[in-house]
């Protein structure tokens, strides 16, 4: 079994916060110099594209390009990746004169980087840099100069990317959070372009998983317990919701409530007499995060969901556990 001495863990330890330390100070220093004219100028350029927004970067600037391209395309900014080495291989087709391109270098002198910024000088396309050099190549060849902070690398070397990258994440999640928020994206938009996985369950609404017509388990107010059994029991969601003459939704029978309340004399009752009046309820448009909020808050299995005091479908917990949302 491997084992640690103590001055080791001593030493990783400490250049884990060196490092952690020297991020923290490349952003600080992007919070310091960031300029609020050139950022409003690329997310005005960016907001108004016609066309697509096209992320470009050669090397760990690509890496971080990548996931820029990502968080702008997920959250309603047409965006993809285009590799610079590919892009002269005729790649440089799939960006056109509507796009916006925003290039990324550290230094500003990738080489790879040339033919897209000569192509987009050749037919207008804006360009938006992303470098801690403004006099380079690249942020000569700017529109808009989104300068990075120049203080080294948290390599001991000082030759690996790491400040740099991480203060380009960074600028790049202000420009999406920027956009997301110029363009008022909400959560339902959100849920439009994730599905799957995890965060699609989270963002699906009440009414995309609810019980809705003959699965609900509903009855009149004044029906008899024997009535009740056989309801609760046929529709096997543990609960019956009861309705008034306007077919409002006027109380709730769980099968615990059942249990607690048994008795030789049960059968000779009605609803009416043994339900919970003015039960939980929540909205068809609700999140279906906020239905299991509610579920573990009061300590309750079922939620009927009602439109104007009238049910319409009823969810339980299962539902929501069965679908990926806890």
């Amino acid at each position: 079994m491997l084992t640690m001495t103590q001055p080791q863990l001593e030493i990783d330890r400490n250049s884990a916060i060196r490092t952690i330390d020297s991020e923290i100070s490349a952003l600080e220093e992007l919070k310091k110099s960031l300029d609020a004219e050139s950022l409003t100028t690329a997310l005005d350029l960016m907001q108004n594209a016609k066309g697509r927004i096209i992320i470009t970067g050669m090397g760990k600037s690509g890496h971080i390009g990548r996931k820029i391209a990502a968080s702008l395309a997920s959250t309603g900014t047409p965006s993809f990746f285009v590799h610079p080495a590919e892009a002269s291989h005729g790649d440089l087709g799939m960006i056109t004169e509507d796009d916006v391109v925003v290039a990324i270098s550290n230094s500003g002198e990738s080489r790879e980087l040339l033919d897209i910024l000569n192509y987009c000088k050749r037919f207008g396309i804006t360009i938006i840099s992303i470098t801690k050099n403004p006099k380079s190549s690249l942020g000569k060849a700017g529109n808009v100069v989104l300068e990075l902070p120049n203080n080294g690398e948290a390599c001991p070397l000082g030759l690996a990317p790491t400040n740099s990258t991480t203060a380009t994440l960074v600028l790049g999640d202000i420009l999406t959070v920027g956009l997301i928020e110029r363009k008022g994206f909400s959560k339902e938009d959100f849920n439009d372009r994730h599905p799957g996985g995890k965060l699609g369950s989270i963002l699906k609404h009440v009414s995309d998983l609810m019980h809705v017509g003959q699965e609900m388990p509903i009855l009149d107010e004044n029906s008899n317990m024997q009535a009740v059994l056989l309801e609760m029991t046929s529709k096997r969601l543990g609960c019956v919701g009861f309705i008034n003459k306007l077919g409002e939704l006027t109380g709730i029978l769980t099968d615990g409530d059942l249990r607690r309340c048994l008795s030789a004399s049960i059968l000779e009752s009605k609803a009416i007499d043994l339900m919970t009046v003015n039960p939980k309820t929540i909205s068809p448009d609700a999140m279906t995060a906020e239905a299991l909020k509610l579920m573990h808050d009061k300590k309750i299995t079922n939620l009927f969901v009602v439109e104007n005091k009238k049910p319409v479908g009823v969810i339980h917990i299962h539902d929501l556990l069965n679908n990926g949302v806890a």
